[in-house]
């Protein structure tokens, strides 16, 4: 059965090898996971199947939103994926995405691939209005900046 991803994705190439955007993704993720002015503090991040992904993002007016999910798939220098569709101890909560980190060795770079998929259309309508685009690429591009800077 063909069930469709409602899929939101954006891509960059980073001038750096994928173990160092990699490092960067999972050592410095406080550091470039929203856009700024917004602020991230990682409360955990257990980069094994099954392991815990807890975040807390604040923005510069008191807004603050939090993160909680788990890791379904982790190869270094690879592929992250995570959803919020279970807490840690595999605890059912209201869905919202998957996301789908890839880092892919392309020439003397990678090529970074952020994906997140939704469970149905309005979700994925949802998450675009909310500013995927716009925040995705800024993100994106902090992370490249770290990386570009460390290789």
């Amino acid at each position: 059965m063909d069930t469709p991803l409602y899929e939101l994705a954006v891509e960059r190439h980073i001038a750096a090898t994928p173990a160092v955007v990699w490092d960067i993704w999972a050592g410095r993720l406080a550091q470039w996971w929203c856009p700024q002015p917004w602020t991230t503090v990682v409360r955990a991040l257990e980069l094994h199947a099954g392991g815990r992904f807890a975040l807390v993002m604040s923005g510069p007016n008191g807004e603050r939103e939090e993160i909680e999910g788990v890791i379904l798939e982790a190869v270094p220098a690879e592929r992250i994926v995570f959803t919020n569709a279970f807490t840690a101890g595999w605890r059912p909560q209201a869905p919202f995405m998957v996301g789908v980190f890839t880092f892919t060795a392309e020439g003397q770079g990678t090529r970074y691939r952020a994906a997140s998929r939704h469970w149905d259309e309005e979700t994925h309508r949802r998450h675009q209005q909310m500013g995927f685009d716009a925040g995705w690429t800024a993100v994106a591009a902090q992370l490249a900046a770290l990386a570009e800077r460390r290789d």
